[in-house]
């Protein structure tokens, strides 16, 4: 095949890849001169009609790209030569070696270089992806990136390359679904057939962490279907965080769009991780108790305060009205004394929760349990547990969310204060922790938000 001119122009100079009745040749370009790159989709004994549609897909989504940093679409046409039979595509030829040749190589990429790499790559994927209908490539990874030449303070051009598993989002919604892509760098939803434009932000993040460890992501530990890299690299909590939720296994989890990775890539803070607290209040009063197996946060009583002092006297107030109405309603004559009795009774009701309030404010405590099997919220009051919320498999816990004091506009476009609050979710169920649990301090929400991410391995997010 090498000398051999197809099409009466393009002379095939070096076999560069070969796979599955493909092969990628480098060739020259007799017209003008120039190489290019040439992919063969040959007819042989494994030949699919599948591969054809795929092969033609991404013919005519090269031809419709354009992209600095994506080969350019030069021609297509059918190869009926005596030695192969077939098709062929050819694009610009790129100048560069792919990620996964430097790291065969031995070269170690810092956490600068991932952060530009990463910078590159979400740059194009924001193009592809803001396309109608958007460009899925469904096949990244370190064999299908190039990098050029370093120049001064840059790394070099990023380049991305082979979209021969390229899927549009339009086209994921009906007919047959074929399973595509590569085992470690593929999303769960697409062993299913199912890709969204998140599912090439999880191949990125995979990638990434190939190109920090030097460790295929498949051989690396994996817990309830993640990834466990961060023993093997030394990174900024950001950067980890960051890689965390890009390669999460759950969609609902996952950073959702090349735009909202980019943002915050570079503004780390915005993940809820940079800058949290990450030490204990000193004037803090809240108990930690910890290990590998369990952990135990326990909010004591907020105690005496002169916002309670009003609370307090009302519920007085009205209990001491309804008891007195209830022993005027008593003392009538049987039996009309029932109903007035009767009626009472969801006034009664309404004082014990205002009694109850106040006392739990000064003499109540929260204790919040996890261990690996389950996670438990209890209220005490005076050694008594009072109300114990429903067990929730810890299993079940699927994010942890931090939201920050902000400001929110009413109806009325006035702007209302509303407080830091931390909420654990266990699958359509959530655990608070806030003003209402004791907490005053947003301090010691974000102490609590970094020892819950830590112990449970979960990044915070931040709303």
């Amino acid at each position: 095949m090498l000398g051999e001119i197809f099409n009466t122009r393009y002379e095939i100079l070096q076999l560069l890849g070969k796979k599955a009745g493909r092969r990628t040749l480098l060739a020259k370009d007799v017209v003008t001169g120039e190489l290019v790159i040439v992919k063969l989709l040959a007819f042989s004994s494994d030949f699919e009609w599948d591969d054809l549609k795929l092969f033609e897909r991404e013919a005519e989504t090269l031809k419709s790209l354009s992209h600095p940093n994506i080969p350019r679409y030069l021609d297509y046409f059918e190869v009926n030569s005596p030695t192969i039979k077939g098709f062929a595509l050819v694009q610009s030829y790129i100048p560069a070696q792919t990620l996964e040749q430097y790291l065969q190589s031995g070269r170690i990429f810092t956490e600068s270089d991932i952060k530009q790499i990463a910078s590159a790559i979400l740059e194009i994927l924001i193009y592809l992806h803001g396309l109608y209908p958007p460009v899925i490539h469904r096949d990244i990874k370190p064999s299908n990136i190039l990098l050029g030449e370093r120049s001064g303070n840059s790394l070099g051009q990023v380049y991305l390359v082979d979209f021969g598993s390229v899927q549009t989002a339009l086209g994921t919604e009906g007919g047959t679904r074929t399973v595509v892509g590569t085992y470690g760098y593929m999303p769960p939803e697409q062993f299913g057939g199912r890709t969204v434009t998140a599912s090439d932000l999880y191949s990125l993040g995979a990638t990434l962490i190939y190109l920090l460890t030097g460790t295929h992501p498949a051989d690396l530990p994996q817990k309830d279907f993640r990834i466990q890299f961060e023993q093997s690299v030394n990174l900024s909590s950001g950067l980890t965080n960051w890689l965390k939720l890009l390669t999460e296994p759950s969609l609902e989890r996952r950073l959702i769009s090349a735009q909202e990775a980019l943002k915050t890539l570079e503004q780390p803070q915005l993940l809820g991780v940079g800058k949290l607290a990450v030490t204990k209040p000193e004037d803090s009063k809240i108990q930690i108790i910890k290990d590998g197996d369990s952990l135990e946060i326990i909010i004591p009583p907020v105690g005496f305060r002169t916002s309670i002092v009003s609370t307090g006297l009302f519920a007085i107030a009205w209990n001491s009205f309804i008891l007195s109405w209830t022993i005027g309603a008593l003392s009538a004559p049987f039996p009309i004394n029932i109903p007035f009795a009767l009626f009472s009774l969801p006034f009664w009701g309404a004082g014990y929760f205002m009694a109850y309030n106040f006392l739990f404010s000064l003499f109540g405590s929260i204790r919040l349990t996890l261990n690996r099997e389950q996670i438990t919220s209890t209220r005490e009051l005076f050694g008594h547990k009072l109300r114990h919320r429903q067990r929730s498999s810890t299993e079940s816990i699927t994010k942890l969310v931090y939201t920050p004091t902000h400001l929110s506009k009413d109806l009325n476009r006035g702007n209302t204060p509303i407080l830091a609050q931390l909420e654990i979710w266990a699958g359509v169920k959530k655990y608070q922790l806030g003003h209402n649990t004791n907490i005053q301090s947003e301090a010691e929400l974000e102490w609590l938000a970094q020892e819950l991410s830590d112990w449970l391995n979960l990044p915070i997010q931040r709303e």
